[in-house]
């Protein structure tokens, strides 16, 4: 069903300390238009400083994740005295804002994926921390099929699974069913459908009852490392450590454990 022209592009939804931000798009596919991925934005822009939200959801309404870019949008800017250049150029550096925004988000992310996911909804999947993915999901990068290959997916696609299943995706389009994606790491659980909402909740809040300021700190190191040689993934990761050693959290959680009690952590 179409949402009505009035409706919210990203619906929020509170159940405790996760916020579920759903895309509002159904009738087409939740394409990431322009104003989709501002919503989007603003959503996750007003998580950041939420300090009663821990974790996040990004789900979506209707049949379809989401189909990528919003492509009848894109090509009516054809028309364009230039071509439409300008407004793709702004279009994707829009969408790469956006998900770098989901990696350097302070709280986890978690993609729940009901349907497809494709080209730039196969981003936004990788680009989330965690994916819980229905067993009628399914995933591709199919720009090759088009003449538009997956150039941005690509970044995220190719730093969540190996260079060969990456390559493979993005050089074939096909589609690949939740179970493959699962076994190439693109998500991390796949359930049946009408145990989708309730298991991605689950490990949601499973997250969100560890101390805040630790997973804020393990996030961020976690990223970070990744983009560093080996020896200064070990300085950095080592500074890290040592602070968080420094930090209230530390010092109840260890001393919890020492003491065999249960923590008392510090809002």
């Amino acid at each position: 069903m179409n949402a009505p022209a009035t409706a919210p592009l990203v619906l929020t939804a509170r159940g405790g300390t996760v916020l579920k931000l759903t895309l509002n798009r159904a009738g087409a596919r939740n394409a990431l238009s322009v104003a989709l991925m501002g919503a989007l934005q603003e959503a996750l822009d007003g998580a950041a400083a939420d300090k009663s939200v821990r974790v996040l959801i990004i789900s979506a309404d209707g049949p379809a994740f989401s189909s990528g870019h919003d492509l009848k949008e894109m090509t009516a800017r054809r028309a364009d005295a230039d071509k439409g250049k300008a407004f793709f150029a702004a279009l994707f550096e829009q969408c790469s804002r956006l998900m770098q925004t989901i990696v350097r988000h302070p709280k986890p992310v978690i993609a729940q994926i009901q349907g497809i996911a494709t080209a730039a909804g196969c981003q936004l999947v990788a680009s989330c921390d965690l994916a819980v993915a229905s067993s009628a999901a399914r995933f591709a990068t199919p720009g090759v099929n088009i003449g538009l290959f997956c150039s941005t997916p690509m970044v995220a696609l190719s730093r969540n699974v190996s260079r060969k299943h990456a390559m493979e995706m993005l050089l074939t389009g096909e589609m690949i069913p939740a179970e493959d994606a699962l076994r190439i790491g693109l998500v991390n659980r796949v359930v049946a459908p009408e145990a989708l909402g309730t298991e991605t909740m689950r490990l949601a809040e499973q997250i969100a009852s560890k101390p805040r300021a630790t997973v804020k700190t393990g996030k961020e190191a976690f990223y970070r490392q990744l983009e560093m040689p080996l020896a200064d993934a070990y300085a950095y990761t080592s500074r890290v450590m040592t602070e968080n050693m420094l930090a209230a959290e530390a010092e109840e959680g260890i001393g919890a454990f020492v003491g065999k009690r249960e923590p008392r952590w510090p809002e």
